[in-house]
């Protein structure tokens, strides 16, 4: 382990925890969702509403789009089965029960972030990997990822007529009327766009707040805590390599 001192209270040395937090499956997936979801939303909006006037005969500018939008749509299918894998196969950070608060703690920590987010207390709840209210979001936005990809197979199948597509998602149409999912796809856009701002602004936040990195996690995987930091919450969250792989006490 390597490790870096730091002026703490009273003059004393604190290390720094860097802990591998985001695995990079996880960061793959995550930028692979971000990147298709941005395009699906470029190319949804112009095939909603065209805003490119082309003159030229050969242009064929809708089919191109509705072309890269099938494309980004296969995208989004494969990084949300690969991060469904990772919920299994991943460390206790990409683990499943990160996003469902099955455990008393977990559900108690959710009033506190929920206070932190409301103004109705000053610092949030110190979390090595996602915080129970932010788990609970994110599980919303992957059920919002299902419902786009059903609905978005669904009108493809209508298009398309293959037998193998229609046995997996032909039940759907006979559930809900075509208009309706299509009405479902386009409006499930704009609550993308609402989360994302949300999760920008608190991803900055609570960054600038905890100075722990979160921001650079993304890219790196590594978020940094003070040495001690858990225990003296009684949180004994950190303390062996299995339960944090491989942390580093980073000094200079």
């Amino acid at each position: 382990m390597s490790t870096r001192n730091e002026q703490g209270p009273g003059g004393k040395n604190t290390g720094i925890l860097r802990i591998y937090v985001w695995e990079l499956p996880v960061r793959l997936a995550h930028w692979m969702i971000v990147l298709a979801l941005t395009v699906l939303a470029v190319t949804g909006a112009y095939m909603h509403d065209p805003f490119i006037v082309a003159f030229s005969h050969r242009a064929w500018v809708m089919g191109t789009v509705r072309y890269i939008h099938l494309l980004a749509g296969f995208t989004l299918t494969a990084a949300f089965i690969w991060r469904f894998y990772w919920f299994f196969a991943g460390n206790r950070f990409a683990n499943w029960r990160q996003f469902i608060p099955l455990a008393q703690s977990r559900r108690d920590g959710m009033g506190g972030m929920l206070k932190y987010y409301l103004f109705l207390r000053w610092w949030p709840k110190t979390e090595v990997g996602h915080n129970a209210l932010a788990g609970m979001a994110y599980t919303m936005v992957y059920g919002l990822v299902v419902t786009e990809i059903l609905t978005g197979f669904a009108m493809f199948d209508s298009i398309l007529g293959n037998r193998a597509l229609h046995f997996f998602i032909g039940w759907l149409p006979r559930l809900i009327d075509i208009q309706y999912l299509r009405a479902i796809h386009f409006g499930v856009m704009f609550l993308f766009l609402v989360f994302l701002i949300h999760h920008v602004y608190s991803a900055v936040l609570v960054s600038k707040e905890e100075k722990g990195g979160i921001m650079e996690s993304i890219f790196t995987g590594y978020k940094y805590f003070p040495e001690g930091h858990f225990t003296e919450q009684g949180l004994p969250v950190i303390h062996t390599a299995e339960e944090v792989e491989e942390p580093e006490i980073v000094k200079n």
